[in-house]
Formats: C-alpha cells, structure tokens, sequence
C-alpha cells in the first residue's frame, strides 16, 4: 500500500469530497471565530493570573516557615519574572495548536504521561516521581471542580463544536477549549519554569480561580456566537442524558449509531423544537380565536376571505402611509401613546382599507392570516412595554409592524426560524438598542441608524424578502465598526481604574508600613513629617515601579527604621558613635529617595539643613547660642512643600472595599454579574443611563460600568449593586434575543387569556 493511503502520513492529502462541500467553508470561519473568541479571553485570563502570581509569592515567602521555604517562594518570584512572557506565549500556542488539531480531526483527550494506563504493573507506580503525582493531582482536581460548575454551559460548546466539526463526537476531555486541555496547555507551559513544586501548585491554585473561574464568559460567548451562527440555537441544556452516551438498557453500538447523525441531526432537533413552538403559538391563537367566536357572531361573516395577495396589497396602502408620518425626533409622551394606539388598532384600520378597496361593507381574512395578524400585533405590543428598550427605540421599532405582518404572510418561517433574515434584523436593532442612551449617543449616530434602517424598510420593501439581509449586512457592519471603538475605549477604562487601585493599594501598603513604626512614639516634627510625606511617596513609588519583594523596597524600609532610631534620645558616647556611623547612610538614602520623588533642589537643600542642625543637636554639638527652644521652633517649621500629601490622608477609607458579606436574593445576583451584563441604572436625579459591566477588579472586587462608546459610567461594589437592584434604580436587563423573549412571553400571556376564559365553565 502507498503511504497516501494512511491518514496520518502526510497533510497533503486532501479528501476531495470534503473540498467539493460548499458547507466546510462555512465550519471553517466558524471554527475561526470560536478560536478567536478563545484566544481572547484566554491571553486576558492569563495575564490577569500572572499579574496575582507575585504577591501570592511575596505573601506566602513573609509567612513561610522557614528561611529554606521563604528563598524558594523568592527564587520563584524571579523566574516566574524572567520566564511570564514565555510561559504565556506557551500556553496560547498549546491551545492555538489544540483547536487546530481539532479542525483537523486529531484531538485526542489529555493523557499526562505519569498518569499509568490500567496494564501498567504495580511496580511502574512506584517510578512516578511525587512531584509529577502533585501536579497530576492538582491538575484533575481543578478540572474536575471546573466541569463540575460548568456542566450546561459546556454541554452546549461541546454539542455546538460536535455540529460544526461534521457530526464528531466531542466531549469534556476532547473539548479544544474546556478545562481538561487548558490544564494540560497550562502544565505543558509550565515545564519552562525552573521551580519548586510548592510555588507550581502555587501557580495552579491561581490558575484554578482566575482563568478555571472566567470560563463562564468565555463559554457563554462561544455560545452566543455560534447561536447568531445558527447553530443549535435552541439547544436544551441537559446534562443528565447527553447526546451520544447510552441511556439505561441502551447498548453503546446503538448509542453510536445514534451520534452518527452528527451535525444535521442536531440542526433537525433544533428546527423541530422551533417549529414545536411557532405551532403552540398558533394552536393558542386558533383557540382563541374559536372561543371569542363561539360565543358572538363573526365579525367577517358572509364575505369570501381575501387572498394573500390581496392582503398585502391592503398592506402596502397602510405601509406607505405610514411611510410618510415623521419619525419622532425625541419622545413626548404622546409619541408614545400614538405608537401603541397604532399597533392596537392596526388590525381595524387594515379590515377598514380592506372594505374601502373591494367596496364591500364586510370583508374576511383567513383564520390563518387573522392569525398571523394578531401574532404580529403581540410581538409590537411587547416592543413597546419591553423593559430592556429605551422608549425611544420602542417608538421607532414599532413603526415596523406592518412590514413585519408583511414577511410573516410573505413566509411563514419568521416565527419557525431562528436564522430568518427579517428575524435577525430585528434581534440585532434590538440589541443595538438596549446599550442606547441620550448621554452615551450625543452624536446622535445609533439612533440617527436605527431610524434610517426604519425609513428604508418602510420605504422599499414591497415584497422583495432580499432587502433584509441587506440592511442587517449594513448593519452589523455600522455595529462592528462601533464595536471596535468602544473596545479601546473600554480598555483605556479598565487600565485607568487598574492604575488607581494599583496606586491606592500602594498607599496603604505604605501607610501601614510607616504608620507600624512610628506609633506610640514621640518623633520630633522634622522626622515625623519626612516619614509620613516625601518618604510615603518614595515607598509608593518603588511598590509601583519595582514591587514589594525588590531590593529597592527593603532598603526603604530598613532607613524607616534608621531614620526612627536616629531621633532617639542618646544617652552616652556609644549611641552617639552609633548614630555617627549612621548618619551617612540616612544622608545617601533621603537623598536618592527624595530625588526619585522629584523634590525640589531648593526644598532638598533647605531640609538637609534643618536635618544637619537636628542631628548636632542631637551629637551635642549645637552651636552657641542656639537654644533649645529655638531648636524646637525650626523643627515644627518643616520644610516640605504642602503639596506633599502626608500619610495619615492615605489611611483613610480602607473599609469601603472590604468583601460583601450576606447571602440575600439581591446580592447573590449582584455576585453573578458576569462581565458584558447590561444593566439600566438611576441616579438621585431619576436620570436613567444604560451601563454593561465591563471589568471586575481581581484587587477589590469592584465592579467597572461603561456606557456603549466605553466611556466608565461608573464603579461599585457587589453590595452597592445589591441595594441598588433591592431599591429599583439598577434593573439587569435581558441577554436573551427580543424575538425569543417575545414569543415566551406571548405563549404565557394566550395560556393565562385561554385559562381565564375556561375558568368559569369548569366552577
């Protein structure tokens, strides 16, 4: 046999049947896009783990043990620096090549090498090395609780890259992007790192919180995506029984045959759970409508039922008319009122220009058609009480009924497919619109593009269905190209609120630093307020710059120390030499630290000069004349500009960012806030601004808010956010599509109608 024939033997070999399908290309750019998306995230969750790595380090080395343990928490806070832009590069190239070899069919799931197969003999056990056991441990022990809590989320990734991989099974431990593979992606970065195995399992501990625990959002993006995509959009989240595995008493050949289906059995699952909806609504409706007429006589009685044609005819009267009515520019409350009265009425003013066009003093549509008209006019009541809207982008949706009356005759898939062009459309202005704000479009450009979208519709469209994905093309390009701005300004956001808490921390890093050497001692007024204000600076500025666990920060901590003890009383001649040793020490040190904080020549100068004449006199060598008393009045005259914060302004409000305790409804929902989450916020003033949460803080937690240009609207704490919700002035706003979120709530409100109707005939 020739090598072409095996599978493996070379990447040249291209399976022509696979490059004649059309639909491959497709999976392909899917693929690319949950790529992408995976990347993202994950090089964000990296480096967030990595920038916690180092004060994990530092924290553990000041409470380790010993001096052996603390030199390997320092040893490792080295090479993690050194090594952190390796490892990295590392990880994303495993899980870069992982979601490669899934596109090409070789994934396989992760099998670490110390872990032995069920053959290997009792001995071979013995040879695995306990370091290597360690991390295997901690590795399926982080995985396994990740699975765990993900279970849904990953269920559905795991069905929705089953479809577009062609039919493969995939599975937690083949997932290229579920935990199993990180880990090993993470383990096999690792083995860069010359380490200890304690600061490893350091590492992996910070692995399982900051990238295990900001997996929610990754998932929940992929998701999303591949739903716009028209992938498995109504995929039921069951974990008990999935897909593939053999129910009780079902043998494993049959489950197999099962998933042989692959990708259209999936796609076939999805369409029938659409069509098992539009069809509930629809029977829900024929009910109604069968009741209302049970009861009186039909309204459209003794006349033929018009034709579809005729219909949209009678339509596209209406439609022009309405075409020529302004868009409201702003929103008095009558706007509103005028808008709803129109959706409600549209049903008589249609059945009116039908009278007046046949000349007929009756006319009748089909049960059907009086169907689909009243499904239409539901979905436009709900737009205009949906709270996820804004009033304004309500009154202008709204203007669109009667095209949408016009497709749902035209084709009855509006309501069956999730993917319908005209469906999308909407779902996309929609979700363009729940961000919307006066305050965060003063360009007008959001707005000024819904109305135009609007316009064109109620303009052009006929009954030419090609239109809509030509305005949904146009867009999603206008929403991308804001997409992208917001994006940067988002991050400029989040870096700027990272520096400040970076900053603030540091503060009162220094603070307790300083402040637990200098309380409870009486420090004469020059020493005080050199340590409380430029040498607070210096500190802060070496944790910024250099970090806590460098040199740097050390020797500004040992002169705290020098400087305190240099302004003690000096009893004899030895703590006089003492204090002569020092004092060149003190000189060199005040020095390079008040030039690194830019202190003033002049101000360097004057204070040298009332340290020179403090410290003879503490020597004893003050000079004639020069009294005590006059001594102590230089003194209280420091000589640092005032602009020189002291260390006792620093120290306050620490408590405002202490963990949120409690377990109320409110703040449970405040917790599980996942970043992208849009919510409605009221100020004192009653003004309402639309806000998506856009970075949690791994320093205190608080939660960072921008409006939809990315510009920070606000940050909180998770209990702000739970009084907020508990009072009514923070509403978190829906992430469900406008289309799915109607057609819910339309079932539920013809089920209550249809059981207050049966009500009294069965008392």
């Amino acid at each position: 046999m020739s090598s072409a024939q095996d599978p493996t033997s070379g990447s040249k070999v291209v399976d022509l049947g696979q490059r004649q399908d059309p639909r491959n290309e497709r999976l392909g750019d899917l693929l690319l896009s949950v790529r992408g998306i995976a990347l993202k995230r994950l090089q964000a969750l990296v480096g967030t783990l990595f920038d916690n790595v180092d004060d994990a380090l530092f924290d553990l080395a000041e409470k380790a043990e010993n001096n052996a343990a603390q030199t390997q928490y320092f040893d490792g806070m080295r090479e993690v620096r050194k090594k952190r832009p390796l490892v990295e590069r590392l990880f994303v190239e495993q899980v870069t090549r992982g979601i490669g070899d899934f596109a090409t069919g070789r994934s396989r799931a992760p099998r670490p090498a110390d872990t032995p197969s069920s053959g290997t003999a009792a001995a071979e056990l013995s040879l695995v090395d306990d370091s290597e056991l360690e991390e295997s441990l901690a590795i399926t022990s982080m995985v396994g609780k990740a699975e765990s809590r993900l279970a849904r989320a990953l269920f559905a990734v795991n069905q929705r890259l089953s479809v577009i991989s062609g039919g493969n099974k995939v599975e937690d431990a083949t997932n290229p992007i579920g935990p199993a593979m990180l880990g090993q992606a993470l383990r096999g970065a690792m083995r860069e790192l010359a380490v200890e195995v304690r600061v490893k399992l350091i590492i992996y501990k910070l692995f399982d919180r900051y990238v295990m625990g900001g997996l929610d959002a990754l998932y929940d993006e992929v998701n999303a995506e591949l739903v716009r995509s028209g992938v498995l959009p109504q995929l039921r989240h069951g974990v008990q029984h999935r897909p593939g595995m053999p129910a009780a008493g079902q043998p494993e050949a049959a489950a197999g045959a099962a998933h042989a289906a692959g990708g259209e059995a999936y796609l076939q699952e999805s369409a029938d759970l659409q069509a098992e909806l539009f069809q509930t609504v629809t029977a829900l409706l024929a009910a109604r409508r069968g009741m209302v007429r049970g009861g009186a006589a039909q309204s459209y009685g003794g006349a033929a039922s018009l034709s579809p044609a005729e219909l949209l005819g009678a339509l596209t009267l209406l439609q022009s008319q309405t075409a020529t009515l302004p868009l409201p520019a702003n929103l008095p409350a009558e706007a509103y009122q005028s808008e709803l009265s129109a959706v409600q009425h549209l049903k008589d003013q249609l059945m009116g220009q039908i009278a007046q066009l046949s000349g007929e003093a009756k006319a009748r549509v089909s049960g059907a058609d009086e169907d689909t008209i009243d499904l239409v006019g539901m979905l436009f009541e709900y737009i205009l009480q949906d709270r996820n809207l804004p009033a304004q982008m309500q009154v202008l949706l709204a203007r669109l009924q009667i095209p949408y009356l016009k497709v749902a005759i035209l084709d009855r898939k509006l309501f069956a497919h999730k993917t319908h062009p005209a469906r999308r459309l909407l779902d996309a202005l929609a979700d363009a619109a729940k961000g919307w704000s006066e305050e965060s479009d003063r360009d007008h450009r959001l707005l000024d593009k819904v109305r135009s979208t609007v316009e064109a519709l109620l303009r052009d469209f006929d009954d030419d269905l090609d239109i809509f994905p030509r305005l949904l093309a146009d867009f999603q390009t206008f929403n991308e190209a804001h997409r992208r701005r917001a994006e940067l300004a988002e991050q400029r956001a989040a870096e700027a609120t990272r520096g400040r808490e970076k900053l603030q921390e540091a503060r009162r890093r220094a603070a307790r630093e300083i402040l637990s050497r200098i309380e409870g001692r009486d420090l004469p007024a020059l020493i005080h307020g050199v340590l409380t204000r430029p040498w607070a600076n210096y500190l802060v500025l070496t944790l910024l710059r250099q970090g806590e666990g460098s040199q740097e920060f050390r020797s500004a901590l040992q002169f705290v120390d020098d400087f305190v003890a240099s302004a003690a009383p000096m009893p004899d001649e030895e703590a006089r030499n003492r204090l002569r040793a020092l004092l060149p020490q003190i000189e060199k040190a005040l020095r390079h630290g008040l030039a690194t904080v830019a202190f003033h020549e002049n101000d360097v100068k004057r204070l040298m000069a009332e340290l020179s004449a403090f410290y003879r006199r503490q020597l004893g060598l003050a000079a004639e004349g020069d009294a005590p008393d006059a001594g102590a009045a230089q003194a209280q005259a420091v000589p640092i500009p005032d602009s020189v914060e002291p260390i006792t302004a620093i120290e306050e409000d620490t408590t405002e960012l202490a963990e949120p305790r409690g377990d109320a409804p409110a703040l449970r929902a405040a917790r599980e806030l996942k970043v992208g989450t849009w919510l409605e916020l009221t100020d004192e003033q009653g003004v309402r601004e639309r806000a998506k949460l856009s970075w949690i803080s791994p320093i205190s937690g608080r939660y960072l808010f921008v409006n939809r240009r990315g510009l920070k609207v606000a940050d909180k704490t998770a209990q702000q956010i739970a009084a907020e919700i508990e009072a009514g002035t923070a509403v978190v706003l829906e992430e469900v599509p406008l289309f799915d979120r109607a057609l819910d709530a339309i079932v539920e409100r013809l089920r209550q109608a249809q059981a207050e109707r049966q009500a009294p005939s069965g008392a």
